[in-house]
C-alpha cells in the first residue's frame, strides 16, 4: 500500500535518522510501495532474509530494458543522447555483459592488490592529520574523510592532481540526483565530467602510463577490449563510487564512535580491533542505504507481497542492518560483533567491487584518527549536524572536530 504519510526518504531531514522508519516496515509492512522524489514508487524490501535474496534473485534484472515490456518500454523517459554511454555500466547491466566488464577490471580491487596500497594509504592518512591548523578545528569530511579516498581512487586511475576537486564537485552533484525531476541541474556536471574524461583517456592514450585507466585502455579478457563508451561508464563509476561511498563510511564511523565513547575508548586501546570495527561501522552506519535499482521480470512474491512485472525495487541495506531477527540488540554499537553478516557492501554477482579497498581506507583512516587525535570531540550539537541530501548514500555534509 502507498501511504501519503511516507517520509521524503531522500531528505536531509530523512536521513539523520531513518532507522525508527524502517523498524515499523520490517514489523508492519516488510515489502512496502513507497513514493519517491519525483513521482515514481518502488517497492522496498526491508528484512535481512529477503534483502539477501532480492540481491542474488535473478528475476530481477538490473537493466530495466530486460524487464519491461514492449509497451513499458515505450513509455519509457526521454534520455539525451550524450547520457547514453553511461549506461554501459556494470552496476546497470545483467548476466554475461555484466560478467564481462567486471572481468576486465576486478584484478585491480583483489584483496591481495588493494593490500599492497596499505603503507600508501597510511601515509596519506598521517599527512592529512600532519597538516592540521595549530587551532585543532577541523570539518573532518572536507579535510580527511574526502582527501583519503579521492587520492587514492584518483592514483589508482592516473587523475591529475589538478583536477581531483573539481571531478569531486561533479560527482557530489551527480549522486545527489534522486529523480529525473532534478536531472537537468545534473546535466552540465555529467556533461563537464563526461568531456573531462574523454581528454583523459586521449592523455592516456598518447603517454601510457602505470595506472588503472592505461591498463583498462589496454584491457584483454578472453581477446575482449572496452568500447569507448563502455570505458567512459567505467571510469565515471569507478571514479564516483570509488569514493563516496568511503567518504561516508569514514564520517558516519568516526560520529558513530563519538556518539559511543565507550566503544572509541576500545578501539583506541585496542587498534588490534580494526578489522572487526570496520565491519560493525559498516553494518551500524551503512554508508550505502539501499543498493540501486532492481526491477522485476516477471510478478514476484517477497514476504507474501506480489511484485508485479516491470516494477522497481529497493533492497534497503540499512534495515537489513538493524534486523532483529538476524543481529542481537541490533541498535547498539559493539566493535566486538561476531559473527558479524552485514549486507552493506552487498552480496551476488553485484557485490561491491571496491569491498576490499574500502575496508582497507576505512580501518586506518579511524584508527589513525583515533590514536592521533586523543582528544576527538564535536564542536555542535550532534543535532545540528546535516545530513547529505541523497536516495541511495547516507552521509554528512560537514563533520566539525576539534582533534
Amino acid at each position: 500500500m502507498l501511504r501519503s504519510a511516507d517520509p521524503d526518504l531522500a531528505s536531509p531531514r530523512f536521513k539523520a535518522n531513518p532507522h525508527g522508519f524502517y523498524a515499523r516496515l520490517r514489523a508492519t509492512a516488510p515489502v512496502h510501495r513507497a513514493a519517491l522524489p519525483g513521482g515514481q514508487t518502488a517497492w522496498l524490501v526491508t528484512r535481512y532474509d529477503d534483502v539477501a535474496a532480492t540481491l542474488k534473485d535473478e528475476r530481477l534484472a538490473k537493466d530495466v530494458i530486460n524487464a519491461l515490456s514492449d509497451e513499458q518500454q515505450a513509455r519509457q523517459p526521454w534520455m539525451p543522447g550524450f547520457l547514453k554511454p553511461l549506461t554501459r555500466n556494470m552496476l546497470d547491466l545483467d548476466g554475461t555483459d555484466h560478467a564481462r566488464l567486471r572481468a576486465l577490471v576486478h584484478k585491480a580491487f583483489t584483496p591481495r592488490l588493494v593490500e599492497q596500497l596499505r603503507g600508501r594509504v597510511q601515509a596519506l592518512a598521517d599527512d592529512l592529520l600532519d597538516a592540521v591548523p595549530d587551532s585543532g578545528r577541523i570539518d573532518l569530511i572536507r579535510d580527511y574523510a574526502l582527501p583519503l579516498p579521492l587520492t587514492v581512487i584518483s592514483d589508482l586511475l592516473g587523475v591529475p592532481r589538478a583536477d581531483r576537486r573539481q571531478f569531486h564537485r561533479w560527482s557530489r552533484r551527480i549522486v545527489s540526483v534522486t529523480s529525473a525531476r532534478d536531472l537537468p541541474a545534473a546535466l552540465p556536471a555529467i556533461w563537464f565530467f563526461m568531456r573531462f574524461l574523454r581528454r583523459l583517456f586521449a592523455i592516456r592514450r598518447a603517454d601510457p602510463q602505470d595506472d588503472l585507466l592505461t591498463a583498462l585502455l589496454r584491457a584483454e579478457e578472453a581477446g575482449d577490449t572496452l568500447s569507448e563508451d563502455e570505458l567512459l561508464a567505467m571510469v565515471f563509476l569507478l571514479l564516483t563510487a570509488g569514493h563516496e561511498t568511503t567518504v561516508n563510511l569514514i564520517g558516519s564511523g568516526a560520529l558513530a564512535l563519538l556518539e559511543h565513547p565507550d566503544q572509541l575508548a576500545l578501539l583506541r586501546e585496542n587498534p588490534a580491533l580494526g578489522k572487526t570495527a570496520i565491519e560493525e561501522l559498516l553494518r551500524f552506519t551503512s554508508p550505502v542505504e539501499m543498493a540501486t535499482q532492481r526491477y522485476a521480470r516477471e510478478p514476484i512474491a517477497i514476504a507474501g507481497t506480489t511484485i508485479p512485472r516491470g516494477d522497481q525495487v529497493l533492497a534497503v541495506l540499512a534495515s537489513a542492518n538493524r534486523d532483529e531477527r538476524q543481529f542481537a540488540q541490533p541498535g547498539l554499537l559493539d566493535l566486538t560483533r561476531a559473527p558479524n553478516r552485514h549486507l552493506a557492501l552487498g552480496q551476488g554477482i553485484h557485490y561491491c567491487l571496491g569491498a576490499p579497498l574500502a575496508r582497507l581506507e576505512g580501518q586506518i583512516a579511524i584508527v589513525t584518527l583515533l590514536r592521533r587525535a586523543p582528544d576527538l570531540r564535536l564542536t555542535v550539537p550532534p543535532d545540528a549536524l546535516r545530513w547529505r541530501k541523497g536516495l541511495f548514500l547516507r552521509g554528512l555534509e560537514r563533520l566539525p572536530l576539534a582533534v
